[in-house]
């Protein structure tokens, strides 16, 4: 009305028949809600025995607790349950909430809910060794029958405390939201060991692709060690290998002087850790100079320089080599004499043919005159001397190195050839031709007396043994392989060791041993 007014003090039309139809709007609400009349059927068409299959989980008990009806799965867990003369508590604890078992605690807590939990003395016999059954549900006072009915259902969040308690999902009403809260939480659970065993996968495969990595590592490192890395990926990629002719590479043959002697009065063993600690010192320096190892046969040791990729100081890198070669041999004893053994060493500087051969067991081989003629340096050779073919000579002109003229000697299956005896090089340090040295800004630098490599002691700057890896320095050269960076290919042509020309002298060059050497030349 006060809203009628305030309408009619405004001056606006109609507001009367808007007032109005408003008013009988909110009387015919009421009239809706509080004015309704429940219907109920003039008898209970549902029998005891109907009620009590539907709902299988209830308890009906009097003012005195004494048990008047109940459903049939509590039954089943509790058979006692059909004497109807028994009392509730008798059965039964209440978990929740903390009241005593009497009529007039329920009344006070009518509206909680309320969870039973069943007395491990009054089960059944199979019951007894499972975990105990809950129930929650709501207390309903019927004054018609003056008891207290306690409809309910079991507290189970999972198939697995269904199964614990020997209970199946059809045991429990479709009505109860029971049902539907054990396979949302089983739904979970199953999501939750999905991802835990997914990241279980996820930390396996983490684990295996890291052993694969490492697996893998090892088998690039034997595939390196039987053939160079860049012939090696071709293959491991698929691609087929072509041979190769190498105008100009420098090839080193050596072996153990009186090795046969040696292998007739020693055991086999002691053959086989003589050769694998030559070797493998062998080995390490081909890391430092950058070069070749081809093979091994018996106690012949061969190594090439200037390829599978062409350097300019393949010699140089050889020349380097076979002087750290002689300097390591004095660190091998002879398991006969017991005293450091001695080796010969041929160089010799010309074109080879290389190509991978064979297919079960793929090696990189060479072929050609110049490995016939490094061989025949080698077994022409004085024990514990660096014996050079002219070529090789040659090429080491200026650069350093002392060599000793040898003189003409007759080679078997070469005729007469002028030969040469390698004794040094005077631009680098024995910790140089090591790989011991101390390395500053692309420089070596000479390490003190009491710290340079000692061939009794194997002992490097910082007191390193030799045979750690990580002790190696590789050697400086101008024309050094970047890992990442492939070199341009520069071919080299050889000097024709036929020829008596030699290249012209310069100023300030010397002669050591009839060969030239420029006394300006220092090491970048």
């Amino acid at each position: 009305m006060r809203n009628l007014e305030s309408m009619k003090q405004q001056g606006q039309p109609g507001g009367k028949r808007k007032s109005l139809a408003q008013i009988r709007g909110l009387v015919a609400i009421a009239g809706l809600y509080g004015g309704f009349t429940p219907s109920y059927p003039p008898k209970f068409l549902m029998n005891a025995q109907t009620f009590c299959d539907n709902f299988p989980f209830h308890i009906v008990f009097d003012k005195d607790l004494k048990i008047k009806q109940s459903g049939i799965h509590i039954q089943k867990v509790m058979p006692r349950l059909r004497n109807f003369d028994a009392k509730v508590p008798l059965f039964f604890k209440i978990n929740h909430p903390q009241i005593e078992w009497n009529l007039e605690s329920i009344n006070k807590f009518i509206n909680q809910q309320f969870i039973l939990e069943t007395k491990k003395s009054m089960v059944a016999t199979e019951w007894e060794e499972r975990p105990m059954l809950q129930l929650r549900g709501q207390m309903v006072w019927v004054k018609e029958f003056d008891s207290m009915i306690y409809l309910c259902s079991p507290r189970l969040e999972s198939l697995k405390e269904m199964e614990d308690r020997a209970l199946h999902l059809s045991d429990i009403p479709l009505h109860d939201v029971t049902r539907d809260l054990i396979l949302f939480n089983q739904q979970k659970i199953a999501e939750l060991e999905i991802g835990k065993q997914l990241e279980m996968k996820k930390e396996q495969l983490h684990r295996t692709m890291k052993e694969l990595e490492s697996e893998k590592a090892k088998t690039d490192m034997l595939l390196h060690s039987m053939l160079p890395r860049q012939v090696a990926d071709q293959l491991r990629e698929g691609r087929k290998v072509e041979a190769g002719e190498y105008t100009q590479v420098t090839l080193l043959f050596s072996d153990i002087v009186s090795f046969t002697t040696i292998c007739s009065q020693s055991r086999p063993i002691d053959i086989v850790n003589m050769l694998n600690s030559l070797y493998v010192k062998f080995d390490k320096l081909t890391t430092v100079h950058d070069v070749y190892k081809v093979e091994t046969i018996g106690d012949a040791y061969m190594v090439v320089g200037g390829l599978p990729v062409p350097v300019e100081t393949h010699t140089e890198r050889i020349a380097n080599m076979a002087l750290g070669m002689i300097i390591m041999s004095l660190d091998v004893t002879s398991p006969v004499t017991k005293e450091p053994i001695l080796i010969r060493v041929g160089i010799h500087t010309g074109p080879v043919l290389a190509g991978v051969v064979g297919k079960k067991m793929p090696r990189y081989c060479l072929f050609g005159d110049t490995v016939n003629t490094t061989s025949r340096m080698e077994s022409h050779g004085v024990p514990g001397k660096i014996h050079l073919s002219d070529i090789s000579a040659r090429r080491l002109e200026g650069r350093g190195f002392q060599v000793m003229r040898r003189g003409e000697i007759t080679i078997k299956g070469k005729g007469t050839m002028t030969t040469y005896f390698l004794e040094g090089n005077a631009n680098a340090s024995e910790d140089e031709l090591l790989g011991t040295g101390i390395q500053q800004n692309g420089d070596y630098s000479r390490q003190s007396d009491e710290m340079k490599y000692s061939p009794s002691k194997g002992v490097n700057a910082g007191g390193d043994n030799y045979n750690s890896p990580e002790s190696l320095i590789p050697m400086y050269y101008p024309d050094n392989v970047n890992e990442n960076k492939r070199p341009s290919i520069t071919t080299v042509t050889p000097f024709n060791s036929m020829s008596n020309s030699r290249p012209p002298m310069t100023s300030g060059d010397v002669i050591i041993g009839n060969v030239k050497v420029n006394e300006r030349t220092t090491r970048k």
